[in-house]
């Protein structure tokens, strides 16, 4: 009988896949150390192969302290909140701040953003209304073209 102890490590392609699953891209990782270092700076396979496990482990780390918080709330769905909570939880206070205050920039952004693609109805009527009431123009047909439908 065979050991699977450790089979996430295996030779085989369910294994394999098992591990690529679980790590970040490489091809990520690599361009966000590119990004710190020289232009002409070198970065070994291994080096890229260090930082990917790293990265990945760290994740989940952070990410199973947030989900055992959600899982003792009874909430099925982790948020950005649970994750600044789960790193101060861990320890990572000092990162814990500036990822609350990144969050809550995001946010207001994403609101701004929603904010602005809502079409401008003054008058409260909807634009089916509205192009019922006005006569047919080609920004309507255009539209429809589109694959609108109204």
């Amino acid at each position: 009988m065979v050991d699977n102890v450790g089979a996430g490590a295996s030779s085989d392609d369910g294994g394999v896949k098992l591990e690529q699953d679980r790590l970040l891209p490489i091809a990520n990782v690599g361009r966000i150390m590119k990004q710190i270092l020289p232009a002409n700076a070198k970065i070994s396979k291994e080096a890229k192969e260090t930082m990917q496990e790293c990265a990945s482990e760290f994740i989940s780390f952070v990410t199973g302290e947030a989900s055992e918080k959600c899982r003792k709330e009874r909430r099925k769905t982790v948020n950005g909140d649970d994750v600044c909570w789960a790193m101060g939880a861990l320890g990572f206070d000092d990162y814990a701040g500036p990822l609350r205050r990144y969050l809550q920039r995001y946010r207001e952004i994403e609101g701004d953003r929603a904010n602005q693609e809502k079409p401008a109805n003054t008058n409260n009527t909807s634009i089916a209304d509205q192009e019922k009431e006005a006569p047919p123009s080609s920004s309507s047909s255009y539209r429809n073209n589109q694959g609108i439908r109204m």
